[in-house]
């Protein structure tokens, strides 16, 4: 009798998760015809179909869910032995799985993953970028090992360790040829002019808290899929937002927009590393929210010194 794999119940978690053949490929860095034929011999072993295929993607059966069910706790009890054993040396054998939310990631990592690579050389990272929500439910399921988000995680499931980074306040980004005088009161901001983030990201919430945004005012401003998106708009004066000062380096580069500091006491959210409580890599994690802090603060002294050189050499 055929048994059922630990790879082919990763595969069909990951359909079930992804609700597409291709993107669940991707997300286990495989092909897709080699997923689905792991899928196809799976079905077979079981003797029944665990996905009803349709056009757009695929669905669960009444079986499948209650295998990806089973197969889900087989995983993490696999994953807990495979991190007992690593646990013992401190270091895990695999890459770690390192989640940002997409209002971090491309504004702080070419920052971190140098300096990660330097500080813990025997330590690989896979790296995803999803939103909160997206990232904690993979922490409470074992398939992501660490997150950087920026807001508290809700209750419930396995409990998460969360450490505190650094605090990143908001500015606020108008068009070049606005003329805004001062530090800026949230009270003073045209509500009706704010740009949002779509649902699901924390920056929404955070933006419409600060300038207290009534439901009609967040539902009727535009919705971005990203902050790229939001400040190509408000460079062409179709509006303003507010912006983590964490993005500034790269989305005010070029001038297209003018910020402005906000007036007392403002509005900041606060970074943070999260992982499960029982894990056996805290030691690990902790190094990594360290070398996270240090980068945000400054250069390395060695990449500093670099610099320096460089510097030297070309006015000499």
């Amino acid at each position: 009798m055929s048994r059922v794999s630990l790879k082919q119940m990763r595969y069909a978690v990951a359909v079930a998760r992804h609700g597409h053949f291709g993107r669940a490929a991707e997300a286990c860095s495989v092909s897709q015809p080699a997923l689905s034929q792991q899928i196809l011999t799976l079905e077979a072993t079981c003797g029944a179909p665990l996905f009803d295929r349709l056009k757009r993607g695929v669905r669960l059966t009444p079986f499948g869910r209650e295998f990806v069910d089973l197969a889900q706790k087989a995983i993490e009890r696999a994953d807990a032995i495979d991190d007992l054993i690593a646990g013992r040396r401190g270091v895990p054998a695999r890459p770690l799985r390192f989640g940002l939310i997409p209002t971090i990631a491309p504004y702080l990592l070419p920052e971190i993953f140098p300096r990660l690579q330097e500080a813990l050389p025997d330590i690989g990272f896979a790296v995803s970028e999803s939103r909160t929500d997206d990232l904690v439910h993979a922490l409470r399921e074992g398939t992501l090992d660490l997150a950087l988000i920026a807001s508290t995680p809700s209750p419930g499931g396995p409990d998460l360790t969360v450490e505190p980074l650094f605090t990143d306040p908001f500015v606020l980004a108008t068009a070049p040829g606005e003329a805004v005088g001062g530090p800026v009161p949230l009270s003073e901001i045209d509500t009706g002019r704010i740009l949002l983030l779509d649902e699901g990201h924390c920056l929404r919430d955070q933006t419409i808290a600060a300038c207290h945004l009534q439901d009609t005012d967040a539902a009727r401003t535009f919705a971005a899929t990203s902050l790229s998106t939001i400040v190509e708009f408000v460079a062409h004066g179709q509006g303003v937002t507010l912006l983590p000062r964490l993005a500034l380096r790269k989305e005010a580069a070029s001038g297209r927009i003018r910020v402005h500091e906000l007036a007392s006491p403002g509005a900041r959210r606060q970074l943070a590393l999260v992982w499960r409580a029982a894990t056996p890599y805290a030691a690990v994690f902790r190094q990594v929210a360290a070398v996270i802090r240090a980068a945000h603060a400054g250069p390395a002294p060695q990449a500093e010194a670099r610099r320096r050189s460089r510097t030297q050499d070309s006015t000499e």
